[in-house]
Protein backbone atom coordinates (compact mmCIF):
# COMPACT_ATOMS: atom_id res chain seq x y z
CA UNK A 1 0.00 0.00 0.00
CA UNK A 2 1.33 3.45 -1.13
CA UNK A 3 1.47 7.07 1.00
CA UNK A 4 -1.49 8.10 -0.76
CA UNK A 5 -3.68 4.74 0.12
CA UNK A 6 -2.77 5.18 3.51
CA UNK A 7 -3.55 8.64 3.83
CA UNK A 8 -6.69 8.21 1.84
CA UNK A 9 -7.77 5.02 4.31
CA UNK A 10 -6.71 7.25 7.65
CA UNK A 11 -8.69 10.23 5.92
CA UNK A 12 -12.10 8.00 5.66
CA UNK A 13 -11.21 6.71 9.03
CA UNK A 14 -11.61 9.65 10.50
CA UNK A 15 -14.80 10.56 8.75
CA UNK A 16 -16.16 7.36 9.97
CA UNK A 17 -15.43 7.99 13.70
CA UNK A 18 -16.93 11.55 13.13
CA UNK A 19 -20.04 9.99 11.51
CA UNK A 20 -19.44 11.43 8.60
CA UNK A 21 -18.80 8.03 6.16
CA UNK A 22 -19.69 4.41 6.54
CA UNK A 23 -18.02 1.18 5.80
CA UNK A 24 -19.04 -1.93 3.81
CA UNK A 25 -17.80 -5.14 5.32
CA UNK A 26 -18.38 -8.95 4.57
CA UNK A 27 -17.10 -11.82 6.29
CA UNK A 28 -18.25 -15.75 4.76
CA UNK A 29 -17.26 -19.17 5.17
CA UNK A 30 -17.37 -22.53 3.21
CA UNK A 31 -17.80 -26.31 3.73
CA UNK A 32 -17.85 -28.77 1.18
CA UNK A 33 -19.46 -32.14 1.05
CA UNK A 34 -19.00 -35.64 -0.09
CA UNK A 35 -22.32 -35.13 -2.31
CA UNK A 36 -25.53 -32.99 -3.41
CA UNK A 37 -27.54 -35.49 -1.09
CA UNK A 38 -25.20 -34.60 1.89
CA UNK A 39 -25.20 -30.69 1.68
CA UNK A 40 -29.03 -30.90 0.83
CA UNK A 41 -29.19 -32.32 4.71
CA UNK A 42 -26.38 -30.20 5.88
CA UNK A 43 -28.13 -27.31 4.34
CA UNK A 44 -31.88 -28.13 6.19
CA UNK A 45 -29.72 -27.89 9.62
CA UNK A 46 -27.73 -24.67 8.64
CA UNK A 47 -31.54 -23.19 8.01
CA UNK A 48 -32.20 -24.48 11.68
CA UNK A 49 -29.09 -22.59 12.86
CA UNK A 50 -29.62 -19.45 11.10
CA UNK A 51 -33.48 -18.82 12.61
CA UNK A 52 -32.59 -20.21 16.36
CA UNK A 53 -31.19 -16.86 17.17
CA UNK A 54 -30.84 -18.14 20.41
CA UNK A 55 -29.18 -20.35 20.33
CA UNK A 56 -26.22 -18.32 18.50
CA UNK A 57 -25.58 -17.28 22.45
CA UNK A 58 -24.38 -20.98 22.79
CA UNK A 59 -21.41 -21.25 20.33
CA UNK A 60 -18.13 -22.22 22.22
CA UNK A 61 -15.38 -19.38 23.53
CA UNK A 62 -15.33 -15.73 23.54
CA UNK A 63 -18.79 -14.93 22.07
CA UNK A 64 -21.57 -12.44 22.12
CA UNK A 65 -24.96 -12.80 23.60
CA UNK A 66 -28.20 -12.97 21.56
CA UNK A 67 -31.82 -13.05 22.58
CA UNK A 68 -34.54 -12.85 20.40
CA UNK A 69 -37.56 -10.21 21.05
CA UNK A 70 -40.91 -10.82 19.68
CA UNK A 71 -42.54 -7.77 17.85
CA UNK A 72 -44.12 -6.23 21.11
CA UNK A 73 -40.93 -6.46 22.90
CA UNK A 74 -41.55 -9.53 24.85
CA UNK A 75 -38.69 -12.25 25.06
CA UNK A 76 -39.09 -15.48 23.22
CA UNK A 77 -38.07 -19.19 22.75
CA UNK A 78 -39.37 -19.21 19.09
CA UNK A 79 -36.21 -20.66 16.46
CA UNK A 80 -37.95 -18.98 13.47
CA UNK A 81 -38.13 -15.24 13.73
CA UNK A 82 -40.70 -13.05 12.12
CA UNK A 83 -40.26 -9.90 10.40
CA UNK A 84 -40.87 -7.11 13.19
CA UNK A 85 -38.50 -9.53 15.60
CA UNK A 86 -36.04 -7.61 17.87
CA UNK A 87 -33.02 -9.03 18.26
CA UNK A 88 -30.75 -8.03 21.61
CA UNK A 89 -26.98 -8.20 21.06
CA UNK A 90 -25.05 -8.05 24.21
CA UNK A 91 -21.26 -8.47 23.41
CA UNK A 92 -18.65 -10.07 25.52
CA UNK A 93 -17.64 -8.60 28.18
CA UNK A 94 -19.92 -5.90 28.38
CA UNK A 95 -23.47 -4.90 29.83
CA UNK A 96 -24.58 -2.76 27.13
CA UNK A 97 -28.02 -3.58 24.98
CA UNK A 98 -27.69 -2.84 21.40
CA UNK A 99 -30.62 -3.47 19.60
CA UNK A 100 -31.88 -4.22 15.84
CA UNK A 101 -35.14 -5.19 14.22
CA UNK A 102 -35.35 -8.02 11.73
CA UNK A 103 -36.61 -6.25 8.29
CA UNK A 104 -36.24 -9.12 6.01
CA UNK A 105 -36.69 -12.76 5.91
CA UNK A 106 -36.70 -14.60 2.78
CA UNK A 107 -36.12 -18.75 2.20
CA UNK A 108 -35.82 -20.10 -1.37
CA UNK A 109 -34.50 -23.85 -1.62
CA UNK A 110 -31.11 -23.33 -1.78
CA UNK A 111 -30.73 -19.92 0.32
CA UNK A 112 -32.01 -18.70 3.54
CA UNK A 113 -31.54 -14.92 5.02
CA UNK A 114 -32.94 -12.41 7.20
CA UNK A 115 -31.93 -8.33 7.56
CA UNK A 116 -31.78 -6.48 10.56
CA UNK A 117 -31.13 -2.79 11.23
CA UNK A 118 -30.14 -0.92 14.37
CA UNK A 119 -33.47 0.06 16.52
CA UNK A 120 -35.14 1.76 19.67
CA UNK A 121 -35.94 -0.79 22.54
CA UNK A 122 -38.94 -2.38 21.18
CA UNK A 123 -40.87 -0.84 24.38
CA UNK A 124 -39.81 2.58 22.76
CA UNK A 125 -40.81 2.28 19.51
CA UNK A 126 -43.84 4.65 20.28
CA UNK A 127 -41.78 7.02 21.02
CA UNK A 128 -41.79 10.50 19.23
CA UNK A 129 -38.28 11.29 19.44
CA UNK A 130 -36.28 7.21 19.06
CA UNK A 131 -33.33 6.63 20.28
CA UNK A 132 -31.62 4.21 18.28
CA UNK A 133 -29.91 2.10 21.11
CA UNK A 134 -26.97 0.41 18.77
CA UNK A 135 -23.38 2.09 18.48
CA UNK A 136 -24.42 1.94 14.61
CA UNK A 137 -26.43 4.20 12.63
CA UNK A 138 -30.24 3.16 11.95
CA UNK A 139 -29.27 3.48 7.73
CA UNK A 140 -26.81 0.08 9.02
CA UNK A 141 -27.79 -3.40 8.19
CA UNK A 142 -26.51 -6.68 8.89
CA UNK A 143 -27.67 -9.56 6.58
CA UNK A 144 -27.12 -13.23 7.51
CA UNK A 145 -27.30 -15.70 4.83
CA UNK A 146 -26.88 -19.32 4.21
CA UNK A 147 -26.54 -20.55 0.79
CA UNK A 148 -25.98 -24.08 -1.06
CA UNK A 149 -24.21 -24.52 -4.33
CA UNK A 150 -23.60 -27.82 -5.31
CA UNK A 151 -21.95 -29.68 -2.54
CA UNK A 152 -20.45 -26.51 -0.80
CA UNK A 153 -22.43 -24.18 2.02
CA UNK A 154 -21.60 -20.77 2.23
CA UNK A 155 -22.23 -18.60 4.96
CA UNK A 156 -22.17 -14.30 5.13
CA UNK A 157 -22.67 -11.88 7.27
CA UNK A 158 -22.84 -8.89 5.27
CA UNK A 159 -22.78 -5.30 7.27
CA UNK A 160 -23.72 -1.82 4.94
CA UNK A 161 -23.71 1.65 5.68
CA UNK A 162 -21.78 1.11 8.95
CA UNK A 163 -21.30 4.32 10.25
CA UNK A 164 -20.89 5.36 13.78
CA UNK A 165 -24.33 6.29 15.56
CA UNK A 166 -22.76 9.84 17.51
CA UNK A 167 -24.85 12.56 15.72
CA UNK A 168 -28.21 13.73 16.71
CA UNK A 169 -30.78 12.80 18.58
CA UNK A 170 -31.13 9.49 17.74
CA UNK A 171 -27.67 8.54 19.41
CA UNK A 172 -29.23 10.49 22.94
CA UNK A 173 -26.49 10.42 25.54
CA UNK A 174 -24.71 7.48 24.17
CA UNK A 175 -22.93 9.19 21.31
CA UNK A 176 -19.31 8.94 23.30
CA UNK A 177 -20.12 5.75 24.26
CA UNK A 178 -20.95 4.74 20.83
CA UNK A 179 -18.13 5.78 19.39
CA UNK A 180 -15.77 3.80 21.72
CA UNK A 181 -17.60 0.58 21.22
CA UNK A 182 -17.46 0.87 17.31
CA UNK A 183 -13.78 1.54 16.74
CA UNK A 184 -12.71 0.18 20.19
CA UNK A 185 -15.07 -3.17 21.62
CA UNK A 186 -16.64 -3.76 18.51
CA UNK A 187 -13.59 -2.83 16.03
CA UNK A 188 -11.93 -5.48 18.06
CA UNK A 189 -14.24 -8.67 17.85
CA UNK A 190 -16.21 -7.81 15.15
CA UNK A 191 -14.07 -10.04 12.52
CA UNK A 192 -14.02 -13.19 15.15
CA UNK A 193 -17.13 -12.97 16.35
CA UNK A 194 -18.57 -13.08 12.35
CA UNK A 195 -16.06 -15.53 11.49
CA UNK A 196 -17.28 -17.54 14.65
CA UNK A 197 -20.93 -17.45 13.86
CA UNK A 198 -20.49 -17.96 9.85
CA UNK A 199 -18.16 -20.96 10.32
CA UNK A 200 -20.62 -22.23 12.91
CA UNK A 201 -24.28 -21.90 10.26
CA UNK A 202 -21.64 -24.51 8.13
CA UNK A 203 -21.18 -26.82 10.81
CA UNK A 204 -16.92 -25.79 10.86
CA UNK A 205 -17.54 -24.99 14.18
CA UNK A 206 -20.70 -26.56 16.42
CA UNK A 207 -22.62 -24.84 19.39
CA UNK A 208 -21.38 -26.33 22.87
CA UNK A 209 -24.07 -27.66 25.37
CA UNK A 210 -26.93 -26.21 26.63
CA UNK A 211 -26.43 -25.68 30.24
CA UNK A 212 -28.79 -27.54 32.12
Amino acid sequence: MGLKDMFDNLKKEVKVLQGDETKDKVYSNHNEFPDEAAAREAFGRSKQKLFDVNGWSRMAGFNSEFNLYDSRGRRTAATKPEVGYYIDIILPASTLDNWVQITDIREEENLAEFVVHPSEKPQERHQEDKVIEHFFIKEASSTFRVVREGNTLHAYEIGRNEGINNEGQESGNRALLNTLVAEGGWAGVQGLQWDKLTKYLVHLEEAKETKS
